[in-house]
C-alpha cells in the first residue's frame, strides 16, 4: 500500500554523498556518533514526514520516493540534484576583498560558512586580499543517497497530533502528553519550555499542523502547569513522639505482708 498526498509518516534515514563517505545527514543518535557528526542539542528521533506537502517537507526526489513506500520498507533512494540541492551556478561564486568581512577577516579559513549581505556562503579561497565566497548550497550539484526505513503511518487522530507534538517540542518525548476528547485536544506544555522565547511560535505552528490534519477538530486548548518549587522542596516537619512504658510489677502475698 503507497501513500497518498497529505499522509504522515514517520521514517528514520542517514544521507550522504553518493561517491564519497561525506556523510551529512541521519535521524540516528547511533549513526551520527559513528560518523562523527553527532551534535549533543540535536534530538534524534524518526523524522515526521508529509508526503506532497508543505508542512513537513523532505528533498523533492525522496518525497516522490517514498509516496510510492509502505510501512516497514528499507531502501536505498538517490536523489539527483534537480530533485535535491539543485545544479550548480556558477554564477552564485563570488570574489570580495577581505576588508569587508571586518574583524572576521583574521579568524575565517576554507570551508567555513560566513554571513555577508545577509546571505550565507561557504569560503573556497582566501589570498590577495580577496576572498572567494560560494553562495550555493553545501551540496549543490551533487548527487544525494538515503539508507531510508519507513517505520510508522500515522492514521489516527492520536497517533496525528503525537507525531505532530514530538516533532514541534525540543523536549524528550516522555515529557510530551495531551488529552484528546471527541472534538477537542488540550495539550501540556512541557515544563523545560515554558519561558522559552519561541514558545509563542511552536504553538502557533502545533495548532496550524493539528487543525491541518486532523480535521474533525474545532478546539486546540495549552495547558501550563506551573509548580510552587518552594513549597515542594520543603520537607516535611518530622515530630518525634517519647513512648513511655509502664511497667507494672507482681507482688508476691510475702511481700504485700511485708
Amino acid at each position: 500500500m503507497t501513500f497518498d498526498k497529505g499522509s504522515l509518516i514517520l521514517v528514520d534515514y542517514t544521507a550522504k554523498v553518493k561517491g564519497s563517505e561525506d556523510v551529512f545527514d541521519t535521524t540516528i543518535e547511533e549513526d551520527a556518533k559513528k560518523y562523527s557528526i553527532h551534535e549533543p542539542n540535536v534530538k534524534y528521533q524518526p523524522k515526521l514526514v508529509s508526503i506532497g506537502e508543505v508542512s513537513y517537507p523532505v528533498l523533492k526526489g525522496l518525497d516522490e520516493a517514498l509516496a510510492k513506500t509502505s510501512v516497514g520498507d528499507k531502501l536505498t533512494v538517490e536523489v539527483s540534484p534537480d530533485k535535491g540541492f539543485g545544479e550548480r551556478d556558477t554564477g552564485k561564486v563570488r570574489m570580495i576583498p577581505t576588508r569587508k568581512l571586518g574583524e572576521d577577516a583574521e579568524k575565517v579559513s576554507v570551508g567555513d560558512t560566513i554571513e555577508v549581505d545577509n546571505k550565507r556562503g561557504i569560503i573556497r579561497f582566501i589570498g590577495s586580499g580577496r576572498v572567494q565566497i560560494d553562495y550555493n548550497h553545501r551540496y549543490a550539484g551533487k548527487t544525494i543517497l538515503y539508507e531510508v526505513n519507513v517505520i510508522k503511518s500515522l492514521d489516527s487522530p492520536n497517533d496525528k497530533i503525537d507525531g505532530i507534538l514530538k516533532n514541534r517540542f525540543p523536549v524528550e518525548d516522555t515529557k510530551v502528553s495531551f488529552d484528546l476528547k471527541d472534538k477537542e485536544v488540550s495539550v501540556n506544555i512541557p515544563e523545560e519550555i515554558l519561558r522559552a522565547d519561541g514558545l509563542q511560535i511552536m504553538k502557533h505552528f502545533i495548532q496550524l499542523d493539528i487543525f491541518k490534519f486532523v480535521s474533525t477538530l474545532e478546539k486546540v486548548s495549552f495547558v501550563e502547569t506551573h509548580v510552587n518549587k518552594q513549597v515542594q522542596e520543603k520537607k516535611p516537619e518530622i515530630t518525634k513522639t517519647k513512648e513511655t512504658i509502664t511497667e507494672t510489677k507482681k507482688t508476691t502475698p510475702e511481700q504485700k505482708t511485708n
